[in-house]
């Protein structure tokens, strides 16, 4: 079959062919019809030699709908043919954490990567940018009924992560505390971003203000359902006050994470308010007490999603509430669809199918 690998350290993606795997035990082997490209994988392809705790080579791709082609002899609940979203932070399905769901909090991911297994599909495992996808547990797949694919499987991560930071957010906007004035500001309006505008919209009642340096994705933003837009300027967090009569935003998602960012959403910030840092941008942020932070603020660094928040984020794009907007590719354009999205030219999530 052909696969999209790192096969070694600093190297470029490689379209390969590579053996079919067999499903063994628990294991079940995904026909891939859909798999998106996401900044996470720029990191792996930039890492240096022992950043990360993997080894090359491994086939990329942690976003990953299809059907389910064959499952191992102890493998149960899908059915052959059936249409699924792999869930891909892959724990160690026995903690806790991992039992509630919540593979991404894994307690012994310690371990895991101190033994260099690997964190989920296409992170040190094989992934989905390929014809098959082997998944070590059916525990790991959701049905998606009807819904595309290219629509299904953005929501693995782009989704999932979006859905986890709006979740955690407290109060959660337009909740018994939020109230109908709750103001968020979206920070970064990428694949994540676009999301998140519209989990919002679904989910709260908040009012949405979206940032970006890109005027094409502020329009996606509107597009999206935001409140109001606006581009990176050295005003923009008295404008976002001013958005909400000068108090600050109640919250703020920053799908960048780079000291810029940083320092804008503390800006914009009221006091008691929360700043989740998404993006993997390499930015630093001091805290300190007393100093400059906001008095009484909570930072959370949110790491994708658990599995039944998957399925909630599942059940919102089935019924309409939640749209990606996505750049198709075939799978063989692998190396043009990354660098693509390096260069910042990819509107929503770049998606790949095999053709």
């Amino acid at each position: 079959m052909r696969a999209v690998r790192l096969t070694h350290w600093g190297g470029p993606p490689v379209v390969t062919e590579v053996d079919r795997p067999t499903p063994r035990g628990e294991e079940v082997l995904v026909r891939v019809e859909a798999a998106g490209l996401c900044g996470s994988d720029l990191h792996v392809l930039d890492a240096e030699p022992g950043a990360l705790p993997y080894l090359a080579p491994f086939t990329l791709g942690h976003e990953v709908a299809g059907r389910v082609a064959e499952l191992g002899p102890d493998a149960t609940g899908p059915r052959t043919g059936e249409r699924v979203v792999v869930y891909g932070p892959w724990g160690c399905g026995r903690c806790g954490r991992c039992s509630a769901g919540a593979e991404n909090y894994c307690d012994r991911r310690p371990e895991l990567d101190a033994a260099r297994t690997g964190t989920g599909a296409g992170l040190g495992r094989d992934g989905g940018l390929a014809d098959f996808l082997l998944v070590p547990s059916a525990r790991l797949l959701l049905p998606v009924g009807d819904l595309a694919p290219t629509q299904a499987a953005p929501l693995s991560d782009a989704g999932l992560t979006a859905f986890h930071a709006v979740a955690g957010i407290r109060p959660v906007p337009g909740g018994t505390e939020g109230g109908a004035g709750t103001s968020v500001a979206v920070i970064g309006v990428g694949g994540l971003g676009h999301l998140a505008v519209q989990i919002l919209r679904a989910v709260t009642s908040a009012q949405v203000l979206a940032v970006d340096v890109r005027e094409t994705a502020i329009s996606l933003a509107h597009d999206c359902g935001a409140h109001f837009g606006t581009v990176v300027r050295p005003d923009t967090a008295e404008v976002l006050r001013g958005r909400t009569g000068g108090a600050g935003v109640d919250a703020v998602l920053d799908f960048v994470g780079t000291s810029a960012t940083l320092r804008l959403g503390v800006r914009a910030l009221r006091p008691g308010g929360d700043l989740a840092l998404v993006g993997s941008g390499g930015g630093e942020l001091t805290v300190r007490k007393p100093g400059a932070l906001p008095s009484g603020i909570r930072l959370s660094l949110p790491f994708w999603g658990t599995r039944p928040e998957l399925g909630e984020v599942v059940a919102l794009a089935r019924s309409g509430a939640v749209t990606v907007e996505t750049s198709l590719f075939q799978l063989t354009e692998a190396p043009a669809a990354i660098g693509a999205l390096r260069a910042g030219g990819i509107r929503g999530r770049a998606v790949l199918v095999p053709g």
